[in-house]
């Protein structure tokens, strides 16, 4: 049986030692490599003498960072992902929140780390990747390791309220990987594209599915992404089976028209989450790779990246939305109403999630755990937790569609709206290549904003009634060349809500 997410990265060690299990841009590393370097980073950690204990690592997208979560876990403490690019003041902020033990960062970084003038101790890769590994110590570790210790704390986007550190241990990480090997028939020839940052969770689908299935983890540069004729050639190149890619990301391939020198030869899956998925982007990605499986998933940090996934048997028009499906195995979705009862079909409620795919709770944050994580309101006789999501959906034929964010639903001219439903008519649009709704209660507006070749106000007043009441077309409409994205490739509506809602910019 499964305990530690090591013996993964150790049984591919095993049978494949020379394979290579990550490679960025610059290098690659084989399973042999990157357990003798994580062996080695582990046990200079492991002098502390915590377990169970954070280290914040300043993270990019190479095979660096992954060797010193590998460290961190050879420690049995947690790793905090950092973004090297994210603003100073994030950072600080994440670190008084978690409060680290150690940071880890590369010598050249070391200068950036300092500057951040937070009282930490600091250790560069370079000092000690070289530490002799000491192989009793790690044993002993190992063996007082239980699968409910924390493997790492992902802080959130913040795309509502505070950022919280999401606190994740390794039988939930275990459990996903499991499912989605069955789920999706991964083996040891699968080549995974990684997409999102360390610091966002989609990654670790690519990290944690590659050591399980002694696969391979090729990382995609941003660049590539942004410029389709260089990211095609890439996937060819590293013969790339499985995408585990945000929605924004796969938007910019279909919005350049990516897909029309050369398709990518060696897929098997595409596999999408983050936001909505709009039809029109799903359908040319689906004319062009016609024998590929496309899946969406659906889920939130806090119940270790996702809990449902419909794969995509058919088309789907314009007017149509996407299913998110079905549960994984092991898992169990409840929409429930106002009255915390279940919701019938078709009737709005929020979904809520059991199973071992649950997170800890956050990370030193009891008031904030005690809300989201709670006694589940069906069962009244025994203790069990259930993750409230905040977000609503509904159930239709068995199927479980996702309507909007419950911090999304508004009351506006005396009438109850689901501002995703507008955006998801809006999704339908192919002119518009992104846009979002946001309410602005104090002057009791809807505002709607979008990225198109140009401004076409007109145009989409006049479709919206044809499909939506009066009452629910937006009253402001803002054309921005391009959409401000957060660093997980969402829209930053609270940038948005600033810009041009608080502070008036027209």
């Amino acid at each position: 049986m499964i305990y530690n997410v090591l013996d993964y990265l150790e049984r591919a060690g095993e049978k494949t030692p020379n394979k290579t299990v990550f490679a960025d841009a610059r290098h690659e590393i084989s399973y042999s490599g990157c357990i003798a370097a994580a062996k080695r980073i582990g046990t200079r950690i492991a002098k502390k003498g915590l377990t169970c204990s954070p280290v914040a690592v300043l993270v990019d997208r190479d095979i660096e960072s992954l060797e010193i979560f590998m460290g961190v876990v050879y420690s049995d403490n947690f790793y905090v992902p950092v973004g090297l690019k994210l603003p100073p003041a994030r950072i600080r902020a994440i670190l008084d929140s978690v409060e680290p033990i150690l940071m880890i960062c590369q010598e050249k970084h070391r200068a950036f780390v300092e500057s951040l003038d937070y009282d930490v101790e600091i250790l560069t890769l370079e000092e000690i990747r070289d530490t002799p590994s000491d192989e009793v110590l790690l044993a002993d570790i190992r063996r007082r390791h239980i699968d409910t210790n924390p493997l790492y704390a992902m802080y959130t986007s913040g795309s509502t309220g505070t950022p919280k550190g999401v606190l994740v241990c390794h039988r939930s990480v275990i459990d996903l990987v499991e499912q989605f090997a069955d789920c999706f028939g991964f083996d040891d020839n699968d080549v995974f594209g990684n997409q999102a940052p360390y610091d966002f969770d989609v990654s670790v689908k690519d990290i944690y599915s590659t050591l399980r299935n002694g696969a391979t983890m090729c990382v995609v540069s941003q660049k590539m992404i942004s410029f389709p004729k260089e990211l095609i050639p890439y996937l060819n190149e590293k013969k790339i089976t499985t995408l585990i890619w945000a929605v924004s990301a796969l938007a910019i391939t279909a919005n350049f028209k990516g897909l029309e020198r050369e398709l990518p030869k060696y897929l098997k899956r595409i596999m999408f989450s983050g936001e909505v998925m709009p039809v029109k982007v799903l359908n040319y990605w689906r004319e062009k790779l016609p024998e590929v499986m496309f899946v969406n998933l659906y889920g939130p940090t806090e119940i270790t990246c996702n809990c449902t996934y419909y794969i995509v048997d058919r088309e789907f028009s314009i007017k149509e939305t996407l299913p998110i499906g079905v549960a994984f195995p092991n898992t169990e979705i409840m929409v429930l109403n106002e009255q915390n009862e279940p919701a019938g079909d078709d009737e709005i409620g929020e979904i809520c999630v059991r199973g071992t795919s649950l997170a800890l709770g956050y990370y030193r944050n009891e008031e904030a755990t005690a809300k989201a994580f709670c006694q589940n309101p069906l069962n009244k006789n025994y203790p069990e937790l259930i993750y409230r999501t905040g977000d609503l959906g509904r159930y239709h034929n068995s199927e479980l569609y996702y309507v909007t964010r419950k911090d999304f639903q508004i009351k506006h001219m005396g009438h109850r709206i689901e501002l995703g439903e507008i955006e998801s008519v809006l999704d339908g649009f192919d002119y518009l290549e992104r846009s979002c709704c946001i309410y602005d209660g104090e002057r009791e507006k809807i505002y709607m904003f979008y990225q198109a070749q140009e401004s076409c106000d007109k145009k989409i007043i006049g479709d919206l009634q044809e499909f939506l009441p009066k009452y629910m077309c937006p009253n402001k409409y803002v054309y921005i060349e391009q959409l401000p994205l957060n660093k997980n490739g969402k829209i930053d509506r609270g940038r948005l809500k600033e810009e041009y809602i608080t502070n008036g910019k027209s």
